[in-house]
C-alpha cells in the first residue's frame, strides 16, 4: 500500500471518529436538557401543591394524592346571564401499588353552601382534560376553552373514571364557581383525600362524598 493511500485511511478514520464524538457530544446534550425541563416541571409543580397524601397498603406500597393552589379569580357569565367567579384546582393521583387502581368521581348538579361563608354557594366542574406536571406553570394550569365548557356544562353534573397502571399517575382538574356578590372571602382552598375506598372533596370547610377508589 502506497503513502498517498495509508494517509487517506487515515484521515478518513480521523473524520469519522470526530463525527461518532459529535453525535454522541449531541444525545448527551438533549438527554441533559431534557432531564433540566423535567426537574424545572417538577420544581414548579412543587410551588402549586397545596396538600399531600401519603395512603400506604399491603405491602407497603402506597396510593399519594395531591392538591393544588388555585389559579383563575376570573369572571364568568352564562347564557341565562347569570355572573360567577371561578378558581381552577388540579389533583394528581400516584399509584406506587403493583395493581391498577380505577377511581370515580361525580358532582351533582346542586351547588354547596360553605359553613364558614354563609350564604355562599359553590358549583364543582371537572373538565375533562388531562392535568400533567409540565402544565403547572402556565395560566390556569394550561386549561383553555373554559367558556365553551361552562356553557355546555354548568347546569349538569359532573364526573370522571379513570384506570391508573401501577407506578403511574394521572392528574385532572377542579373547577370551582360562585355567585358574584356580597363581601369578598380570600383565597378558596380545596383537596380531594381518601378513607378507605371512599373519596371525598373538601371545599373550605365543606366536604362532600364525591366518590371512590378501588385496587384491581
Amino acid at each position: 500500500m502506497n503513502k498517498k493511500a495509508i494517509i487517506l485511511i487515515l484521515a478518513l478514520m480521523l473524520f469519522s471518529c470526530k463525527q461518532a464524538n459529535k453525535s454522541v457530544d449531541a444525545e448527551a446534550l438533549d438527554s441533559i436538557k431534557n432531564t433540566e425541563k423535567n426537574k424545572k416541571s417538577i420544581i414548579n409543580a412543587d410551588k402549586s401543591i397545596f396538600t399531600k397524601y401519603d395512603y400506604t397498603y399491603s405491602k407497603g406500597k402506597s396510593i399519594i394524592v395531591q392538591n393544588s393552589l388555585p389559579k383563575g379569580g376570573i369572571r364568568y357569565t352564562d347564557p341565562k346571564g347569570n355572573k360567577y367567579i371561578y378558581a381552577i384546582f388540579w389533583t394528581r393521583i400516584i399509584n406506587e401499588t403493583d395493581n391498577p387502581i380505577e377511581f370515580k368521581i361525580n358532582f351533582p348538579i346542586d351547588s354547596y353552601e360553605i359553613p364558614a361563608l354563609p350564604g355562599k354557594y359553590y358549583k364543582t366542574l371537572i373538565p375533562p382534560d388531562t392535568m400533567t406536571i409540565q402544565k403547572a406553570p402556565l395560566l390556569n394550569y394550561g386549561l383553555t376553552n373554559l367558556e365553551s365548557f361552562f356553557d355546555k356544562s354548568i347546569d349538569k353534573p359532573s364526573s370522571l373514571k379513570r384506570t391508573i397502571k401501577p407506578k403511574e399517575s394521572t392528574g385532572f382538574y377542579v373547577v370551582t364557581l360562585r355567585l358574584i356578590g356580597g363581601d369578598q372571602y380570600g383565597i378558596l382552598r380545596t383537596e380531594l383525600t381518601l378513607k378507605g375506598e371512599n373519596l371525598f372533596y373538601k371545599i373550605r370547610d365543606k366536604e362532600i362524598q364525591c366518590g371512590s377508589i378501588v385496587i384491581k
